[in-house]
This record gives structure tokens, C-alpha cells and sequence, in this order.
């Protein structure tokens, strides 16, 4: 089974959303069938067969989420990361500030899911491959 290790070894490729494709086809290879990611602290978790569970406790310092979501700025901040102009960290405060308290990759569905506080789903894509 995959480590956090591994996971953060493929995730250091990524210095922007345009990597993502490339990093979802890393995790397909290391078995990952999803995870979370918290937007609040950072920490992560993912998946694999027979309920295999691991998680990424390092996390970055506490972000506030709105407590309403703002689905057209998201996409909009989501656009200009998956184009290269936002870092990851970047990212998160932008989610943040739209009320997006998570996301959740389905790699077996090839989705990505973004919900609000409520866990409210706002937002599915396709993940391309």
C-alpha cells in the first residue's frame, strides 16, 4: 500500500492546478482510489482498497472559512489556478474565503467535489485525464 511519503514525493511535482492531471495519474499508480483535504488546517487523507487509510497531519496555519459559499468566485479562483497563476497555498485562502471547507478527489469516478461548511456539495468537476 501507498505512504504519505510516497504521496508527498508525487505531490512535490505539482507547483501549480496544471500539474493536477499529471499527479492524479501518480496517485492512480500508487493505488490512492481518493482523498480530503481540509481546507481549514491543511490536513489530508486518502484512500485505498479494503478501507486502507492514511493521513497527512502536517498542516499550515489555521484559515477561516466563510460561512457561506460564493460558487461564481470559486470558479473563478479555480480557473486561475488550473491555468498556473495561483500556488497551492494561494489557493486554499482563495477557497476559503468562498466558503469551501473541503475537497474530495474520487479517483474511481475521476471527480472532484468541493463543499461547503454544511458539507454541501457546490461544486463537481470531471478531473481531465
Amino acid at each position: 500500500m501507498f505512504t504519505i511519503t510516497q504521496i508527498k514525493e508525487a505531490h512535490s511535482k505539482v507547483k501549480s492546478g496544471a500539474e493536477f492531471p499529471a499527479y492524479i495519474q501518480d496517485l492512480i499508480q500508487l493505488g490512492v482510489q481518493g482523498y480530503e483535504i481540509f481546507v481549514n488546517d491543511g490536513h489530508e487523507e486518502y484512500f485505498g482498497n479494503a478501507n486502507y487509510r492514511v493521513v497527512a497531519t502536517e498542516t499550515y496555519p489555521s484559515i477561516t472559512i466563510a460561512p457561506s459559499a460564493n460558487k461564481e468566485r470559486f470558479i473563478e479562483f479555480l480557473v486561475m489556478h488550473q491555468d498556473g497563476q495561483t500556488d497551492y497555498l494561494t489557493f486554499c485562502n482563495h477557497a476559503a474565503q468562498c466558503g469551501i471547507a473541503k475537497w474530495s478527489v474520487n479517483i474511481i469516478e475521476m471527480t472532484c467535489t468541493y463543499f461547503d461548511l454544511s458539507d454541501a456539495a457546490i461544486l463537481i468537476e470531471k478531473i481531465p485525464v
